[in-house]
């Protein structure tokens, strides 16, 4: 007899969850935002909406089904299983934070706040779940195979990544590393900058899309789909002993950008995990390419 699926509901805490845990009660909560121009009411009314897509998500899964929930802090330590089909309640970013931690599992993507998200990600509604459960887990026919980042050290370490990977200093403050690309020349480019950031189609209308000039002649920006990367740095700084000319560039699939640090101590994480981080000593190095598995996003 073949293993039921198991749906699993990621999610992350509320504003108001996170403001109840900080000061205490409703009342120093709201105590707390009034002295701010806001009103405590619309916090614990998205609060009401969101609680309220999770549960009929829950509902919504078939009794012969196992489920469970996993919170968004608590992703770097859960184990997801080849037959998980993964339903996301929240916003955008959330499935990309749940993205590194996938094997191929479909995702769906729901919307807890409609009208209030961008709903790129979160495409469908909670009352929708019912029927999108059993497509997923019928292999999700039709899937979008969303492009992801993917960092290797070369000690083996691997973390993935759906909109952007940065290498650079934990405080975003000079780094100092050398660089090279399959683009450009045979040796490395000492460097001195604010980081690097390397990011998918998915990620190019966020983060890479403010460090990305737009000047004639330039790379398009990759669809969501598109099997290359876009890699920026973050404000290089010229000196006598370092270079300015490896800047930005692309790298199309089996292509590799290539760092050594040449500081203390480097981090390299995806989509804005900072907890889930992989480190770089002196003279360590990491790749960054086209990740060989993509995101299935249930459409």
């Amino acid at each position: 007899m073949s293993l039921a699926p198991r749906a699993v509901l990621v999610h992350r805490r509320t504003e108001y969850e996170e403001l109840i845990a900080r000061h205490g009660t409703h009342g120093q909560a709201a105590f707390f935002l009034s002295s701010r121009g806001r009103a405590v009411e619309e916090v614990a009314e998205r609060h009401r909406r969101t609680r309220r897509a999770l549960a009929d998500a829950a509902a919504a899964v078939p009794l012969r089904w196992r489920h469970t929930r996993v919170e968004r802090a608590d992703l770097d330590r859960f184990l997801f299983a080849p037959e998980d089909v993964v339903v996301v309640v929240g916003q955008d970013g959330l499935v990309a934070n749940a993205a590194k931690y996938l094997t191929g599992q479909p995702v769906i993507g729901v919307d807890a706040e409609p009208g209030r998200n961008a709903g790129v990600l979160v495409r469908h509604r909670a009352r929708d779940t019912a029927k999108l459960l059993p497509h997923a887990a019928a292999g999700a026919p039709g899937a979008a195979e969303l492009t992801m980042a993917e960092a290797v050290t070369d000690d083996g370490r691997r973390l993935r990544a759906l909109n952007e990977i940065y290498v650079g200093s934990a405080g975003h403050q000079t780094a100092r590393y050398r660089i090279g690309s399959a683009a450009g020349p045979a040796d490395p480019e000492p460097q001195a900058s604010s980081g690097v950031v390397i990011g998918t189609g998915t990620g190019a209308t966020g983060w890479l899309r403010s460090l990305w000039p737009r000047p004639e002649g330039e790379p398009r920006p990759p669809g969501p789909t598109d099997p290359r990367l876009l890699w920026c740095v973050r404000e290089a700084w010229p000196s006598p002993t370092t270079g300015t000319t490896l800047v930005r560039g692309e790298l199309a699939a089996g292509q590799r950008l290539w760092l050594t640090a040449e500081s203390d101590r480097l981090v390299v994480f995806g989509d804005g995990m900072e907890n889930d981080a992989l480190e770089l000593g002196w003279g360590q190095s990491v790749r960054v390419g086209v990740a060989e598995g993509a995101l299935r996003l249930v459409l």
